[in-house]
């Protein structure tokens, strides 16, 4: 990780191909992790578990996503390591709270069970991560009070960035 100047220009793929992007490289990673964790867990547990795999993923996942996500030259700096973080860190108590839940309801569930579980929550915490990482870590100088909507179209019309 080195600091990123801010003057530094980055092409940032449109919405669309950088939530391919991200699916692919955040999906990659996750459907890895969740392997990662479920072995990991035979030897610690399961909490401690997710917690270490978390934070290898995300260190891995947001440099991954600087460079080909969300375009930025050079990869991520500090901040944008610090902020990933923070999203990771709600997707981690997602995760984990999913899994709890799982075992108040079924006191010994299948590793299958507790896949399908922990890989529902990490989708739905993914879907999340991505709007964070696009309108707000990554958003480089866009505004990231405009969102999605970058600039007004004919006839007021908004249209997405590209």
């Amino acid at each position: 990780m080195k600091p990123q100047s801010s003057d530094e220009p980055s092409v940032s793929p449109g919405p669309v191909a950088s939530f391919v992007r991200f699916v692919v490289f955040g999906g990659g990673v996750g459907v890895v992790s969740s392997f990662a964790v479920a072995v990991l867990a035979m030897v610690v547990p399961w909490g401690l578990s997710n917690a270490v795999v978390t934070v290898v993923s995300t260190v891995l996942c947001t440099e991954l996503h600087a460079r080909h996500t969300f375009g930025k030259k050079g990869g991520a700096g500090w901040r944008e390591h610090w902020q990933s973080a923070g999203s990771a860190g709600v997707a981690y108590l997602a995760t984990s709270l999913a899994v709890f839940v799982l075992h108040l309801a079924q006191s010994q569930p299948g590793l299958l069970t507790e896949q399908i579980v922990y890989l529902g929550a990490s989708g739905l915490a993914g879907i999340g991560r991505f709007l964070v990482l696009r309108l707000y870590v990554f958003a480089g100088r866009r505004s990231r009070s405009a969102g999605l909507m970058t600039r007004p179209a004919k006839a007021g019309v908004p249209v997405l960035a590209a």
